[in-house]
C-alpha cells in the first residue's frame, strides 16, 4: 500500500507521463452523423482533455462491425479526417487520448450492415434485442466466420491501428470486451469452433493476440491498450471458467509490456445472471505485471482509496465524466458534480446533438 499515491498523482504510462490518474471511460455516444466524426465531437472530447488519458468511444474498424447507428468507424478517409477535427483539439487544449479500436460480431443486425448476415466464432445468437433502423428487434443468428476471414478481420484491426496513427491519436486501445467479437472468440459461451481458433483456451485466446501482435506491430506495446471485461454478462456473453480463461489471457498479454490493461468491475446485472468474479481488479492484479485501469462508478474516495492499495493504477470514469467536462478540477475542488441525464445519453435526434452532450456547465470561476 502507498497512501502517497491518488487521482492527482502522475504516472508513466507506457511513454507518456500522464499529468493525472484520472482516465475518460469510451463511451458510445453515437454522434458520428454517417458513421464520420465531426465537429461536435472534437467540442465534446477537447472539453474533457483535463483527463490525463482520453479513451475514444468504441470505433469500427470494418462495415461489419456496425452495432449501432452513428457509431464511428476508423476504415475510411472520411472517418480518418474526422478524427483529425478531434485529435488537434484535443492537442490543443493540452490532452491525451487513445482510440478504441473495435469490431461488434454477432451483436448487429443486416438492417444495420446493408443485408448482411452478422459474423462470429460459431453461429449462436445471443438472446437480447438490438436497436436498428427497424426498430427494437432480436438479435438474428450470425454465420461461422471462416478462417481466412478471421485473417482478414486481424488486418482490419492492423489498418486501424494504422489510420489512427494518421488521425493524430497518441495511442489506441483493443476493444475485447462487453460481447463484441473479440470476447466472443475468448469465451467459451460463444465459441464452439473446433479448429485452432476454438476449444482450448489457447485456442480461444489466438484471436485476441493475433490482433494485439498485429496493433503493437504499428504502433510499438507502449502506446496499446486493452479492454477485459472478466465478469461481464452483456449480450449474452459467458464462460464456463471464466478466471482461468482470464487468467491464461492476462498472463500471456504480459507477453506485449502493453500501456495498460482496462478491466471493469462487474455491475449489479452481472452479478444477478450468474456467478461472476468479483471483484476483478484484486484477483488480476497479482497475474497482471503492468498498469492496470479500474472502472467501477468509483468517486473521489473510492479511486483514492484503489490506487493506495496498489490493486490498480489508474481509475477510469464514464457517466462523471460524461457530466462534468472539468471532472479532475471538481475532483480536486472538492466541488459539486452535475448530475448525468441519462434521456440525453444517446442524441434525441439529427438536429440537436449538443443536448446532454457539449452542454453541461463547467464550474464557477471562484473553483478554478
Amino acid at each position: 500500500m502507498n497512501s502517497a499515491v491518488n487521482l492527482f498523482s502522475p504516472i508513466q504510462l507506457g511513454r507518456y507521463t500522464l499529468p493525472n490518474r484520472i482516465v475518460m471511460a469510451p463511451m458510445s455516444r453515437l454522434r458520428a452523423i454517417g458513421n464520420i466524426p465531426n465537429q461536435i465531437m472534437a467540442t465534446y472530447y477537447a472539453q474533457r482533455a483535463s483527463a490525463g488519458l482520453i479513451i475514444t468511444e468504441c470505433t469500427m474498424v470494418s462495415p461489419l462491425s456496425k452495432a449501432y447507428i452513428n457509431c464511428p468507424g476508423i476504415y475510411s478517409q472520411e472517418q480518418v479526417e474526422g478524427w483529425k477535427l478531434v485529435t488537434d483539439a484535443v492537442h490543443d487544449k493540452g490532452g491525451r487520448i487513445f482510440l478504441q479500436l473495435w469490431h461488434s460480431g454477432r451483436v448487429t443486425h443486416p438492417s444495420l450492415l446493408s443485408g448482411q448476415i452478422p459474423v462470429a466464432p460459431s453461429a449462436i445468437a445471443p438472446e437480447c434485442k438490438l436497436d436498428t433502423p427497424l426498430g427494437q428487434v432480436p438479435i438474428e443468428t450470425p454465420r461461422a466466420l471462416e478462417d481466412r476471414e478471421i485473417t482478414k478481420i486481424v488486418e482490419q484491426f492492423r489498418i486501424g491501428a494504422q489510420n489512427a496513427m494518421i488521425a493524430g491519436f497518441d495511442g489506441v486501445e483493443v476493444h475485447g470486451a462487453f460481447g463484441f467479437l473479440i470476447d466472443q472468440f475468448l469465451q467459451d459461451g460463444a465459441n464452439k469452433r473446433t479448429d485452432e481458433y476454438g476449444g482450448s483456451i489457447e485456442n480461444r485466446a489466438r484471436f485476441l493476440l493475433e490482433v494485439v501482435a498485429a496493433v503493437t506491430g504499428v504502433w510499438g506495446s507502449d502506446r496499446v491498450g486493452v479492454k477485459l471485461t472478466p465478469s461481464n454478462t452483456f449480450y449474452g456473453i459467458f464462460d464456463s471458467n471464466p478466471k482461468a480463461t482470464f487468467s491464461y489471457a492476462i498472463n500471456a498479454l504480459n507477453n506485449f509490456d502493453l500501456a495498460y490493461i482496462q478491466m471493469p468491475e462487474p455491475k449489479e446485472t452481472d452479478l444477478a445472471n450468474r456467478d461472476v468474479i468479483n471483484p476483478v481488479t484484486p484477483s488480476f492484479r497479482p497475474i497482471y505485471k503492468g498498469n492496470i485501469v479500474t472502472n467501477s462508478d468509483y468517486d473521489k474516495a473510492k479511486g483514492n482509496a484503489i490506487l493506495a492499495s496498489g490493486q490498480a493504477d489508474l481509475v477510469s470514469f464514464a457517466r462523471l465524466f460524461l457530466a462534468n467536462p472539468d471532472l479532475p478540477q471538481r475532483l480536486a475542488a472538492n466541488a459539486a458534480l452535475n448530475r448525468p441525464d441519462p434521456q440525453t445519453f444517446l442524441p434525441i435526434s439529427e438536429t440537436e446533438l449538443e443536448k446532454g452532450y457539449t452542454d453541461y456547465p463547467f464550474l464557477e470561476p471562484q473553483y478554478v
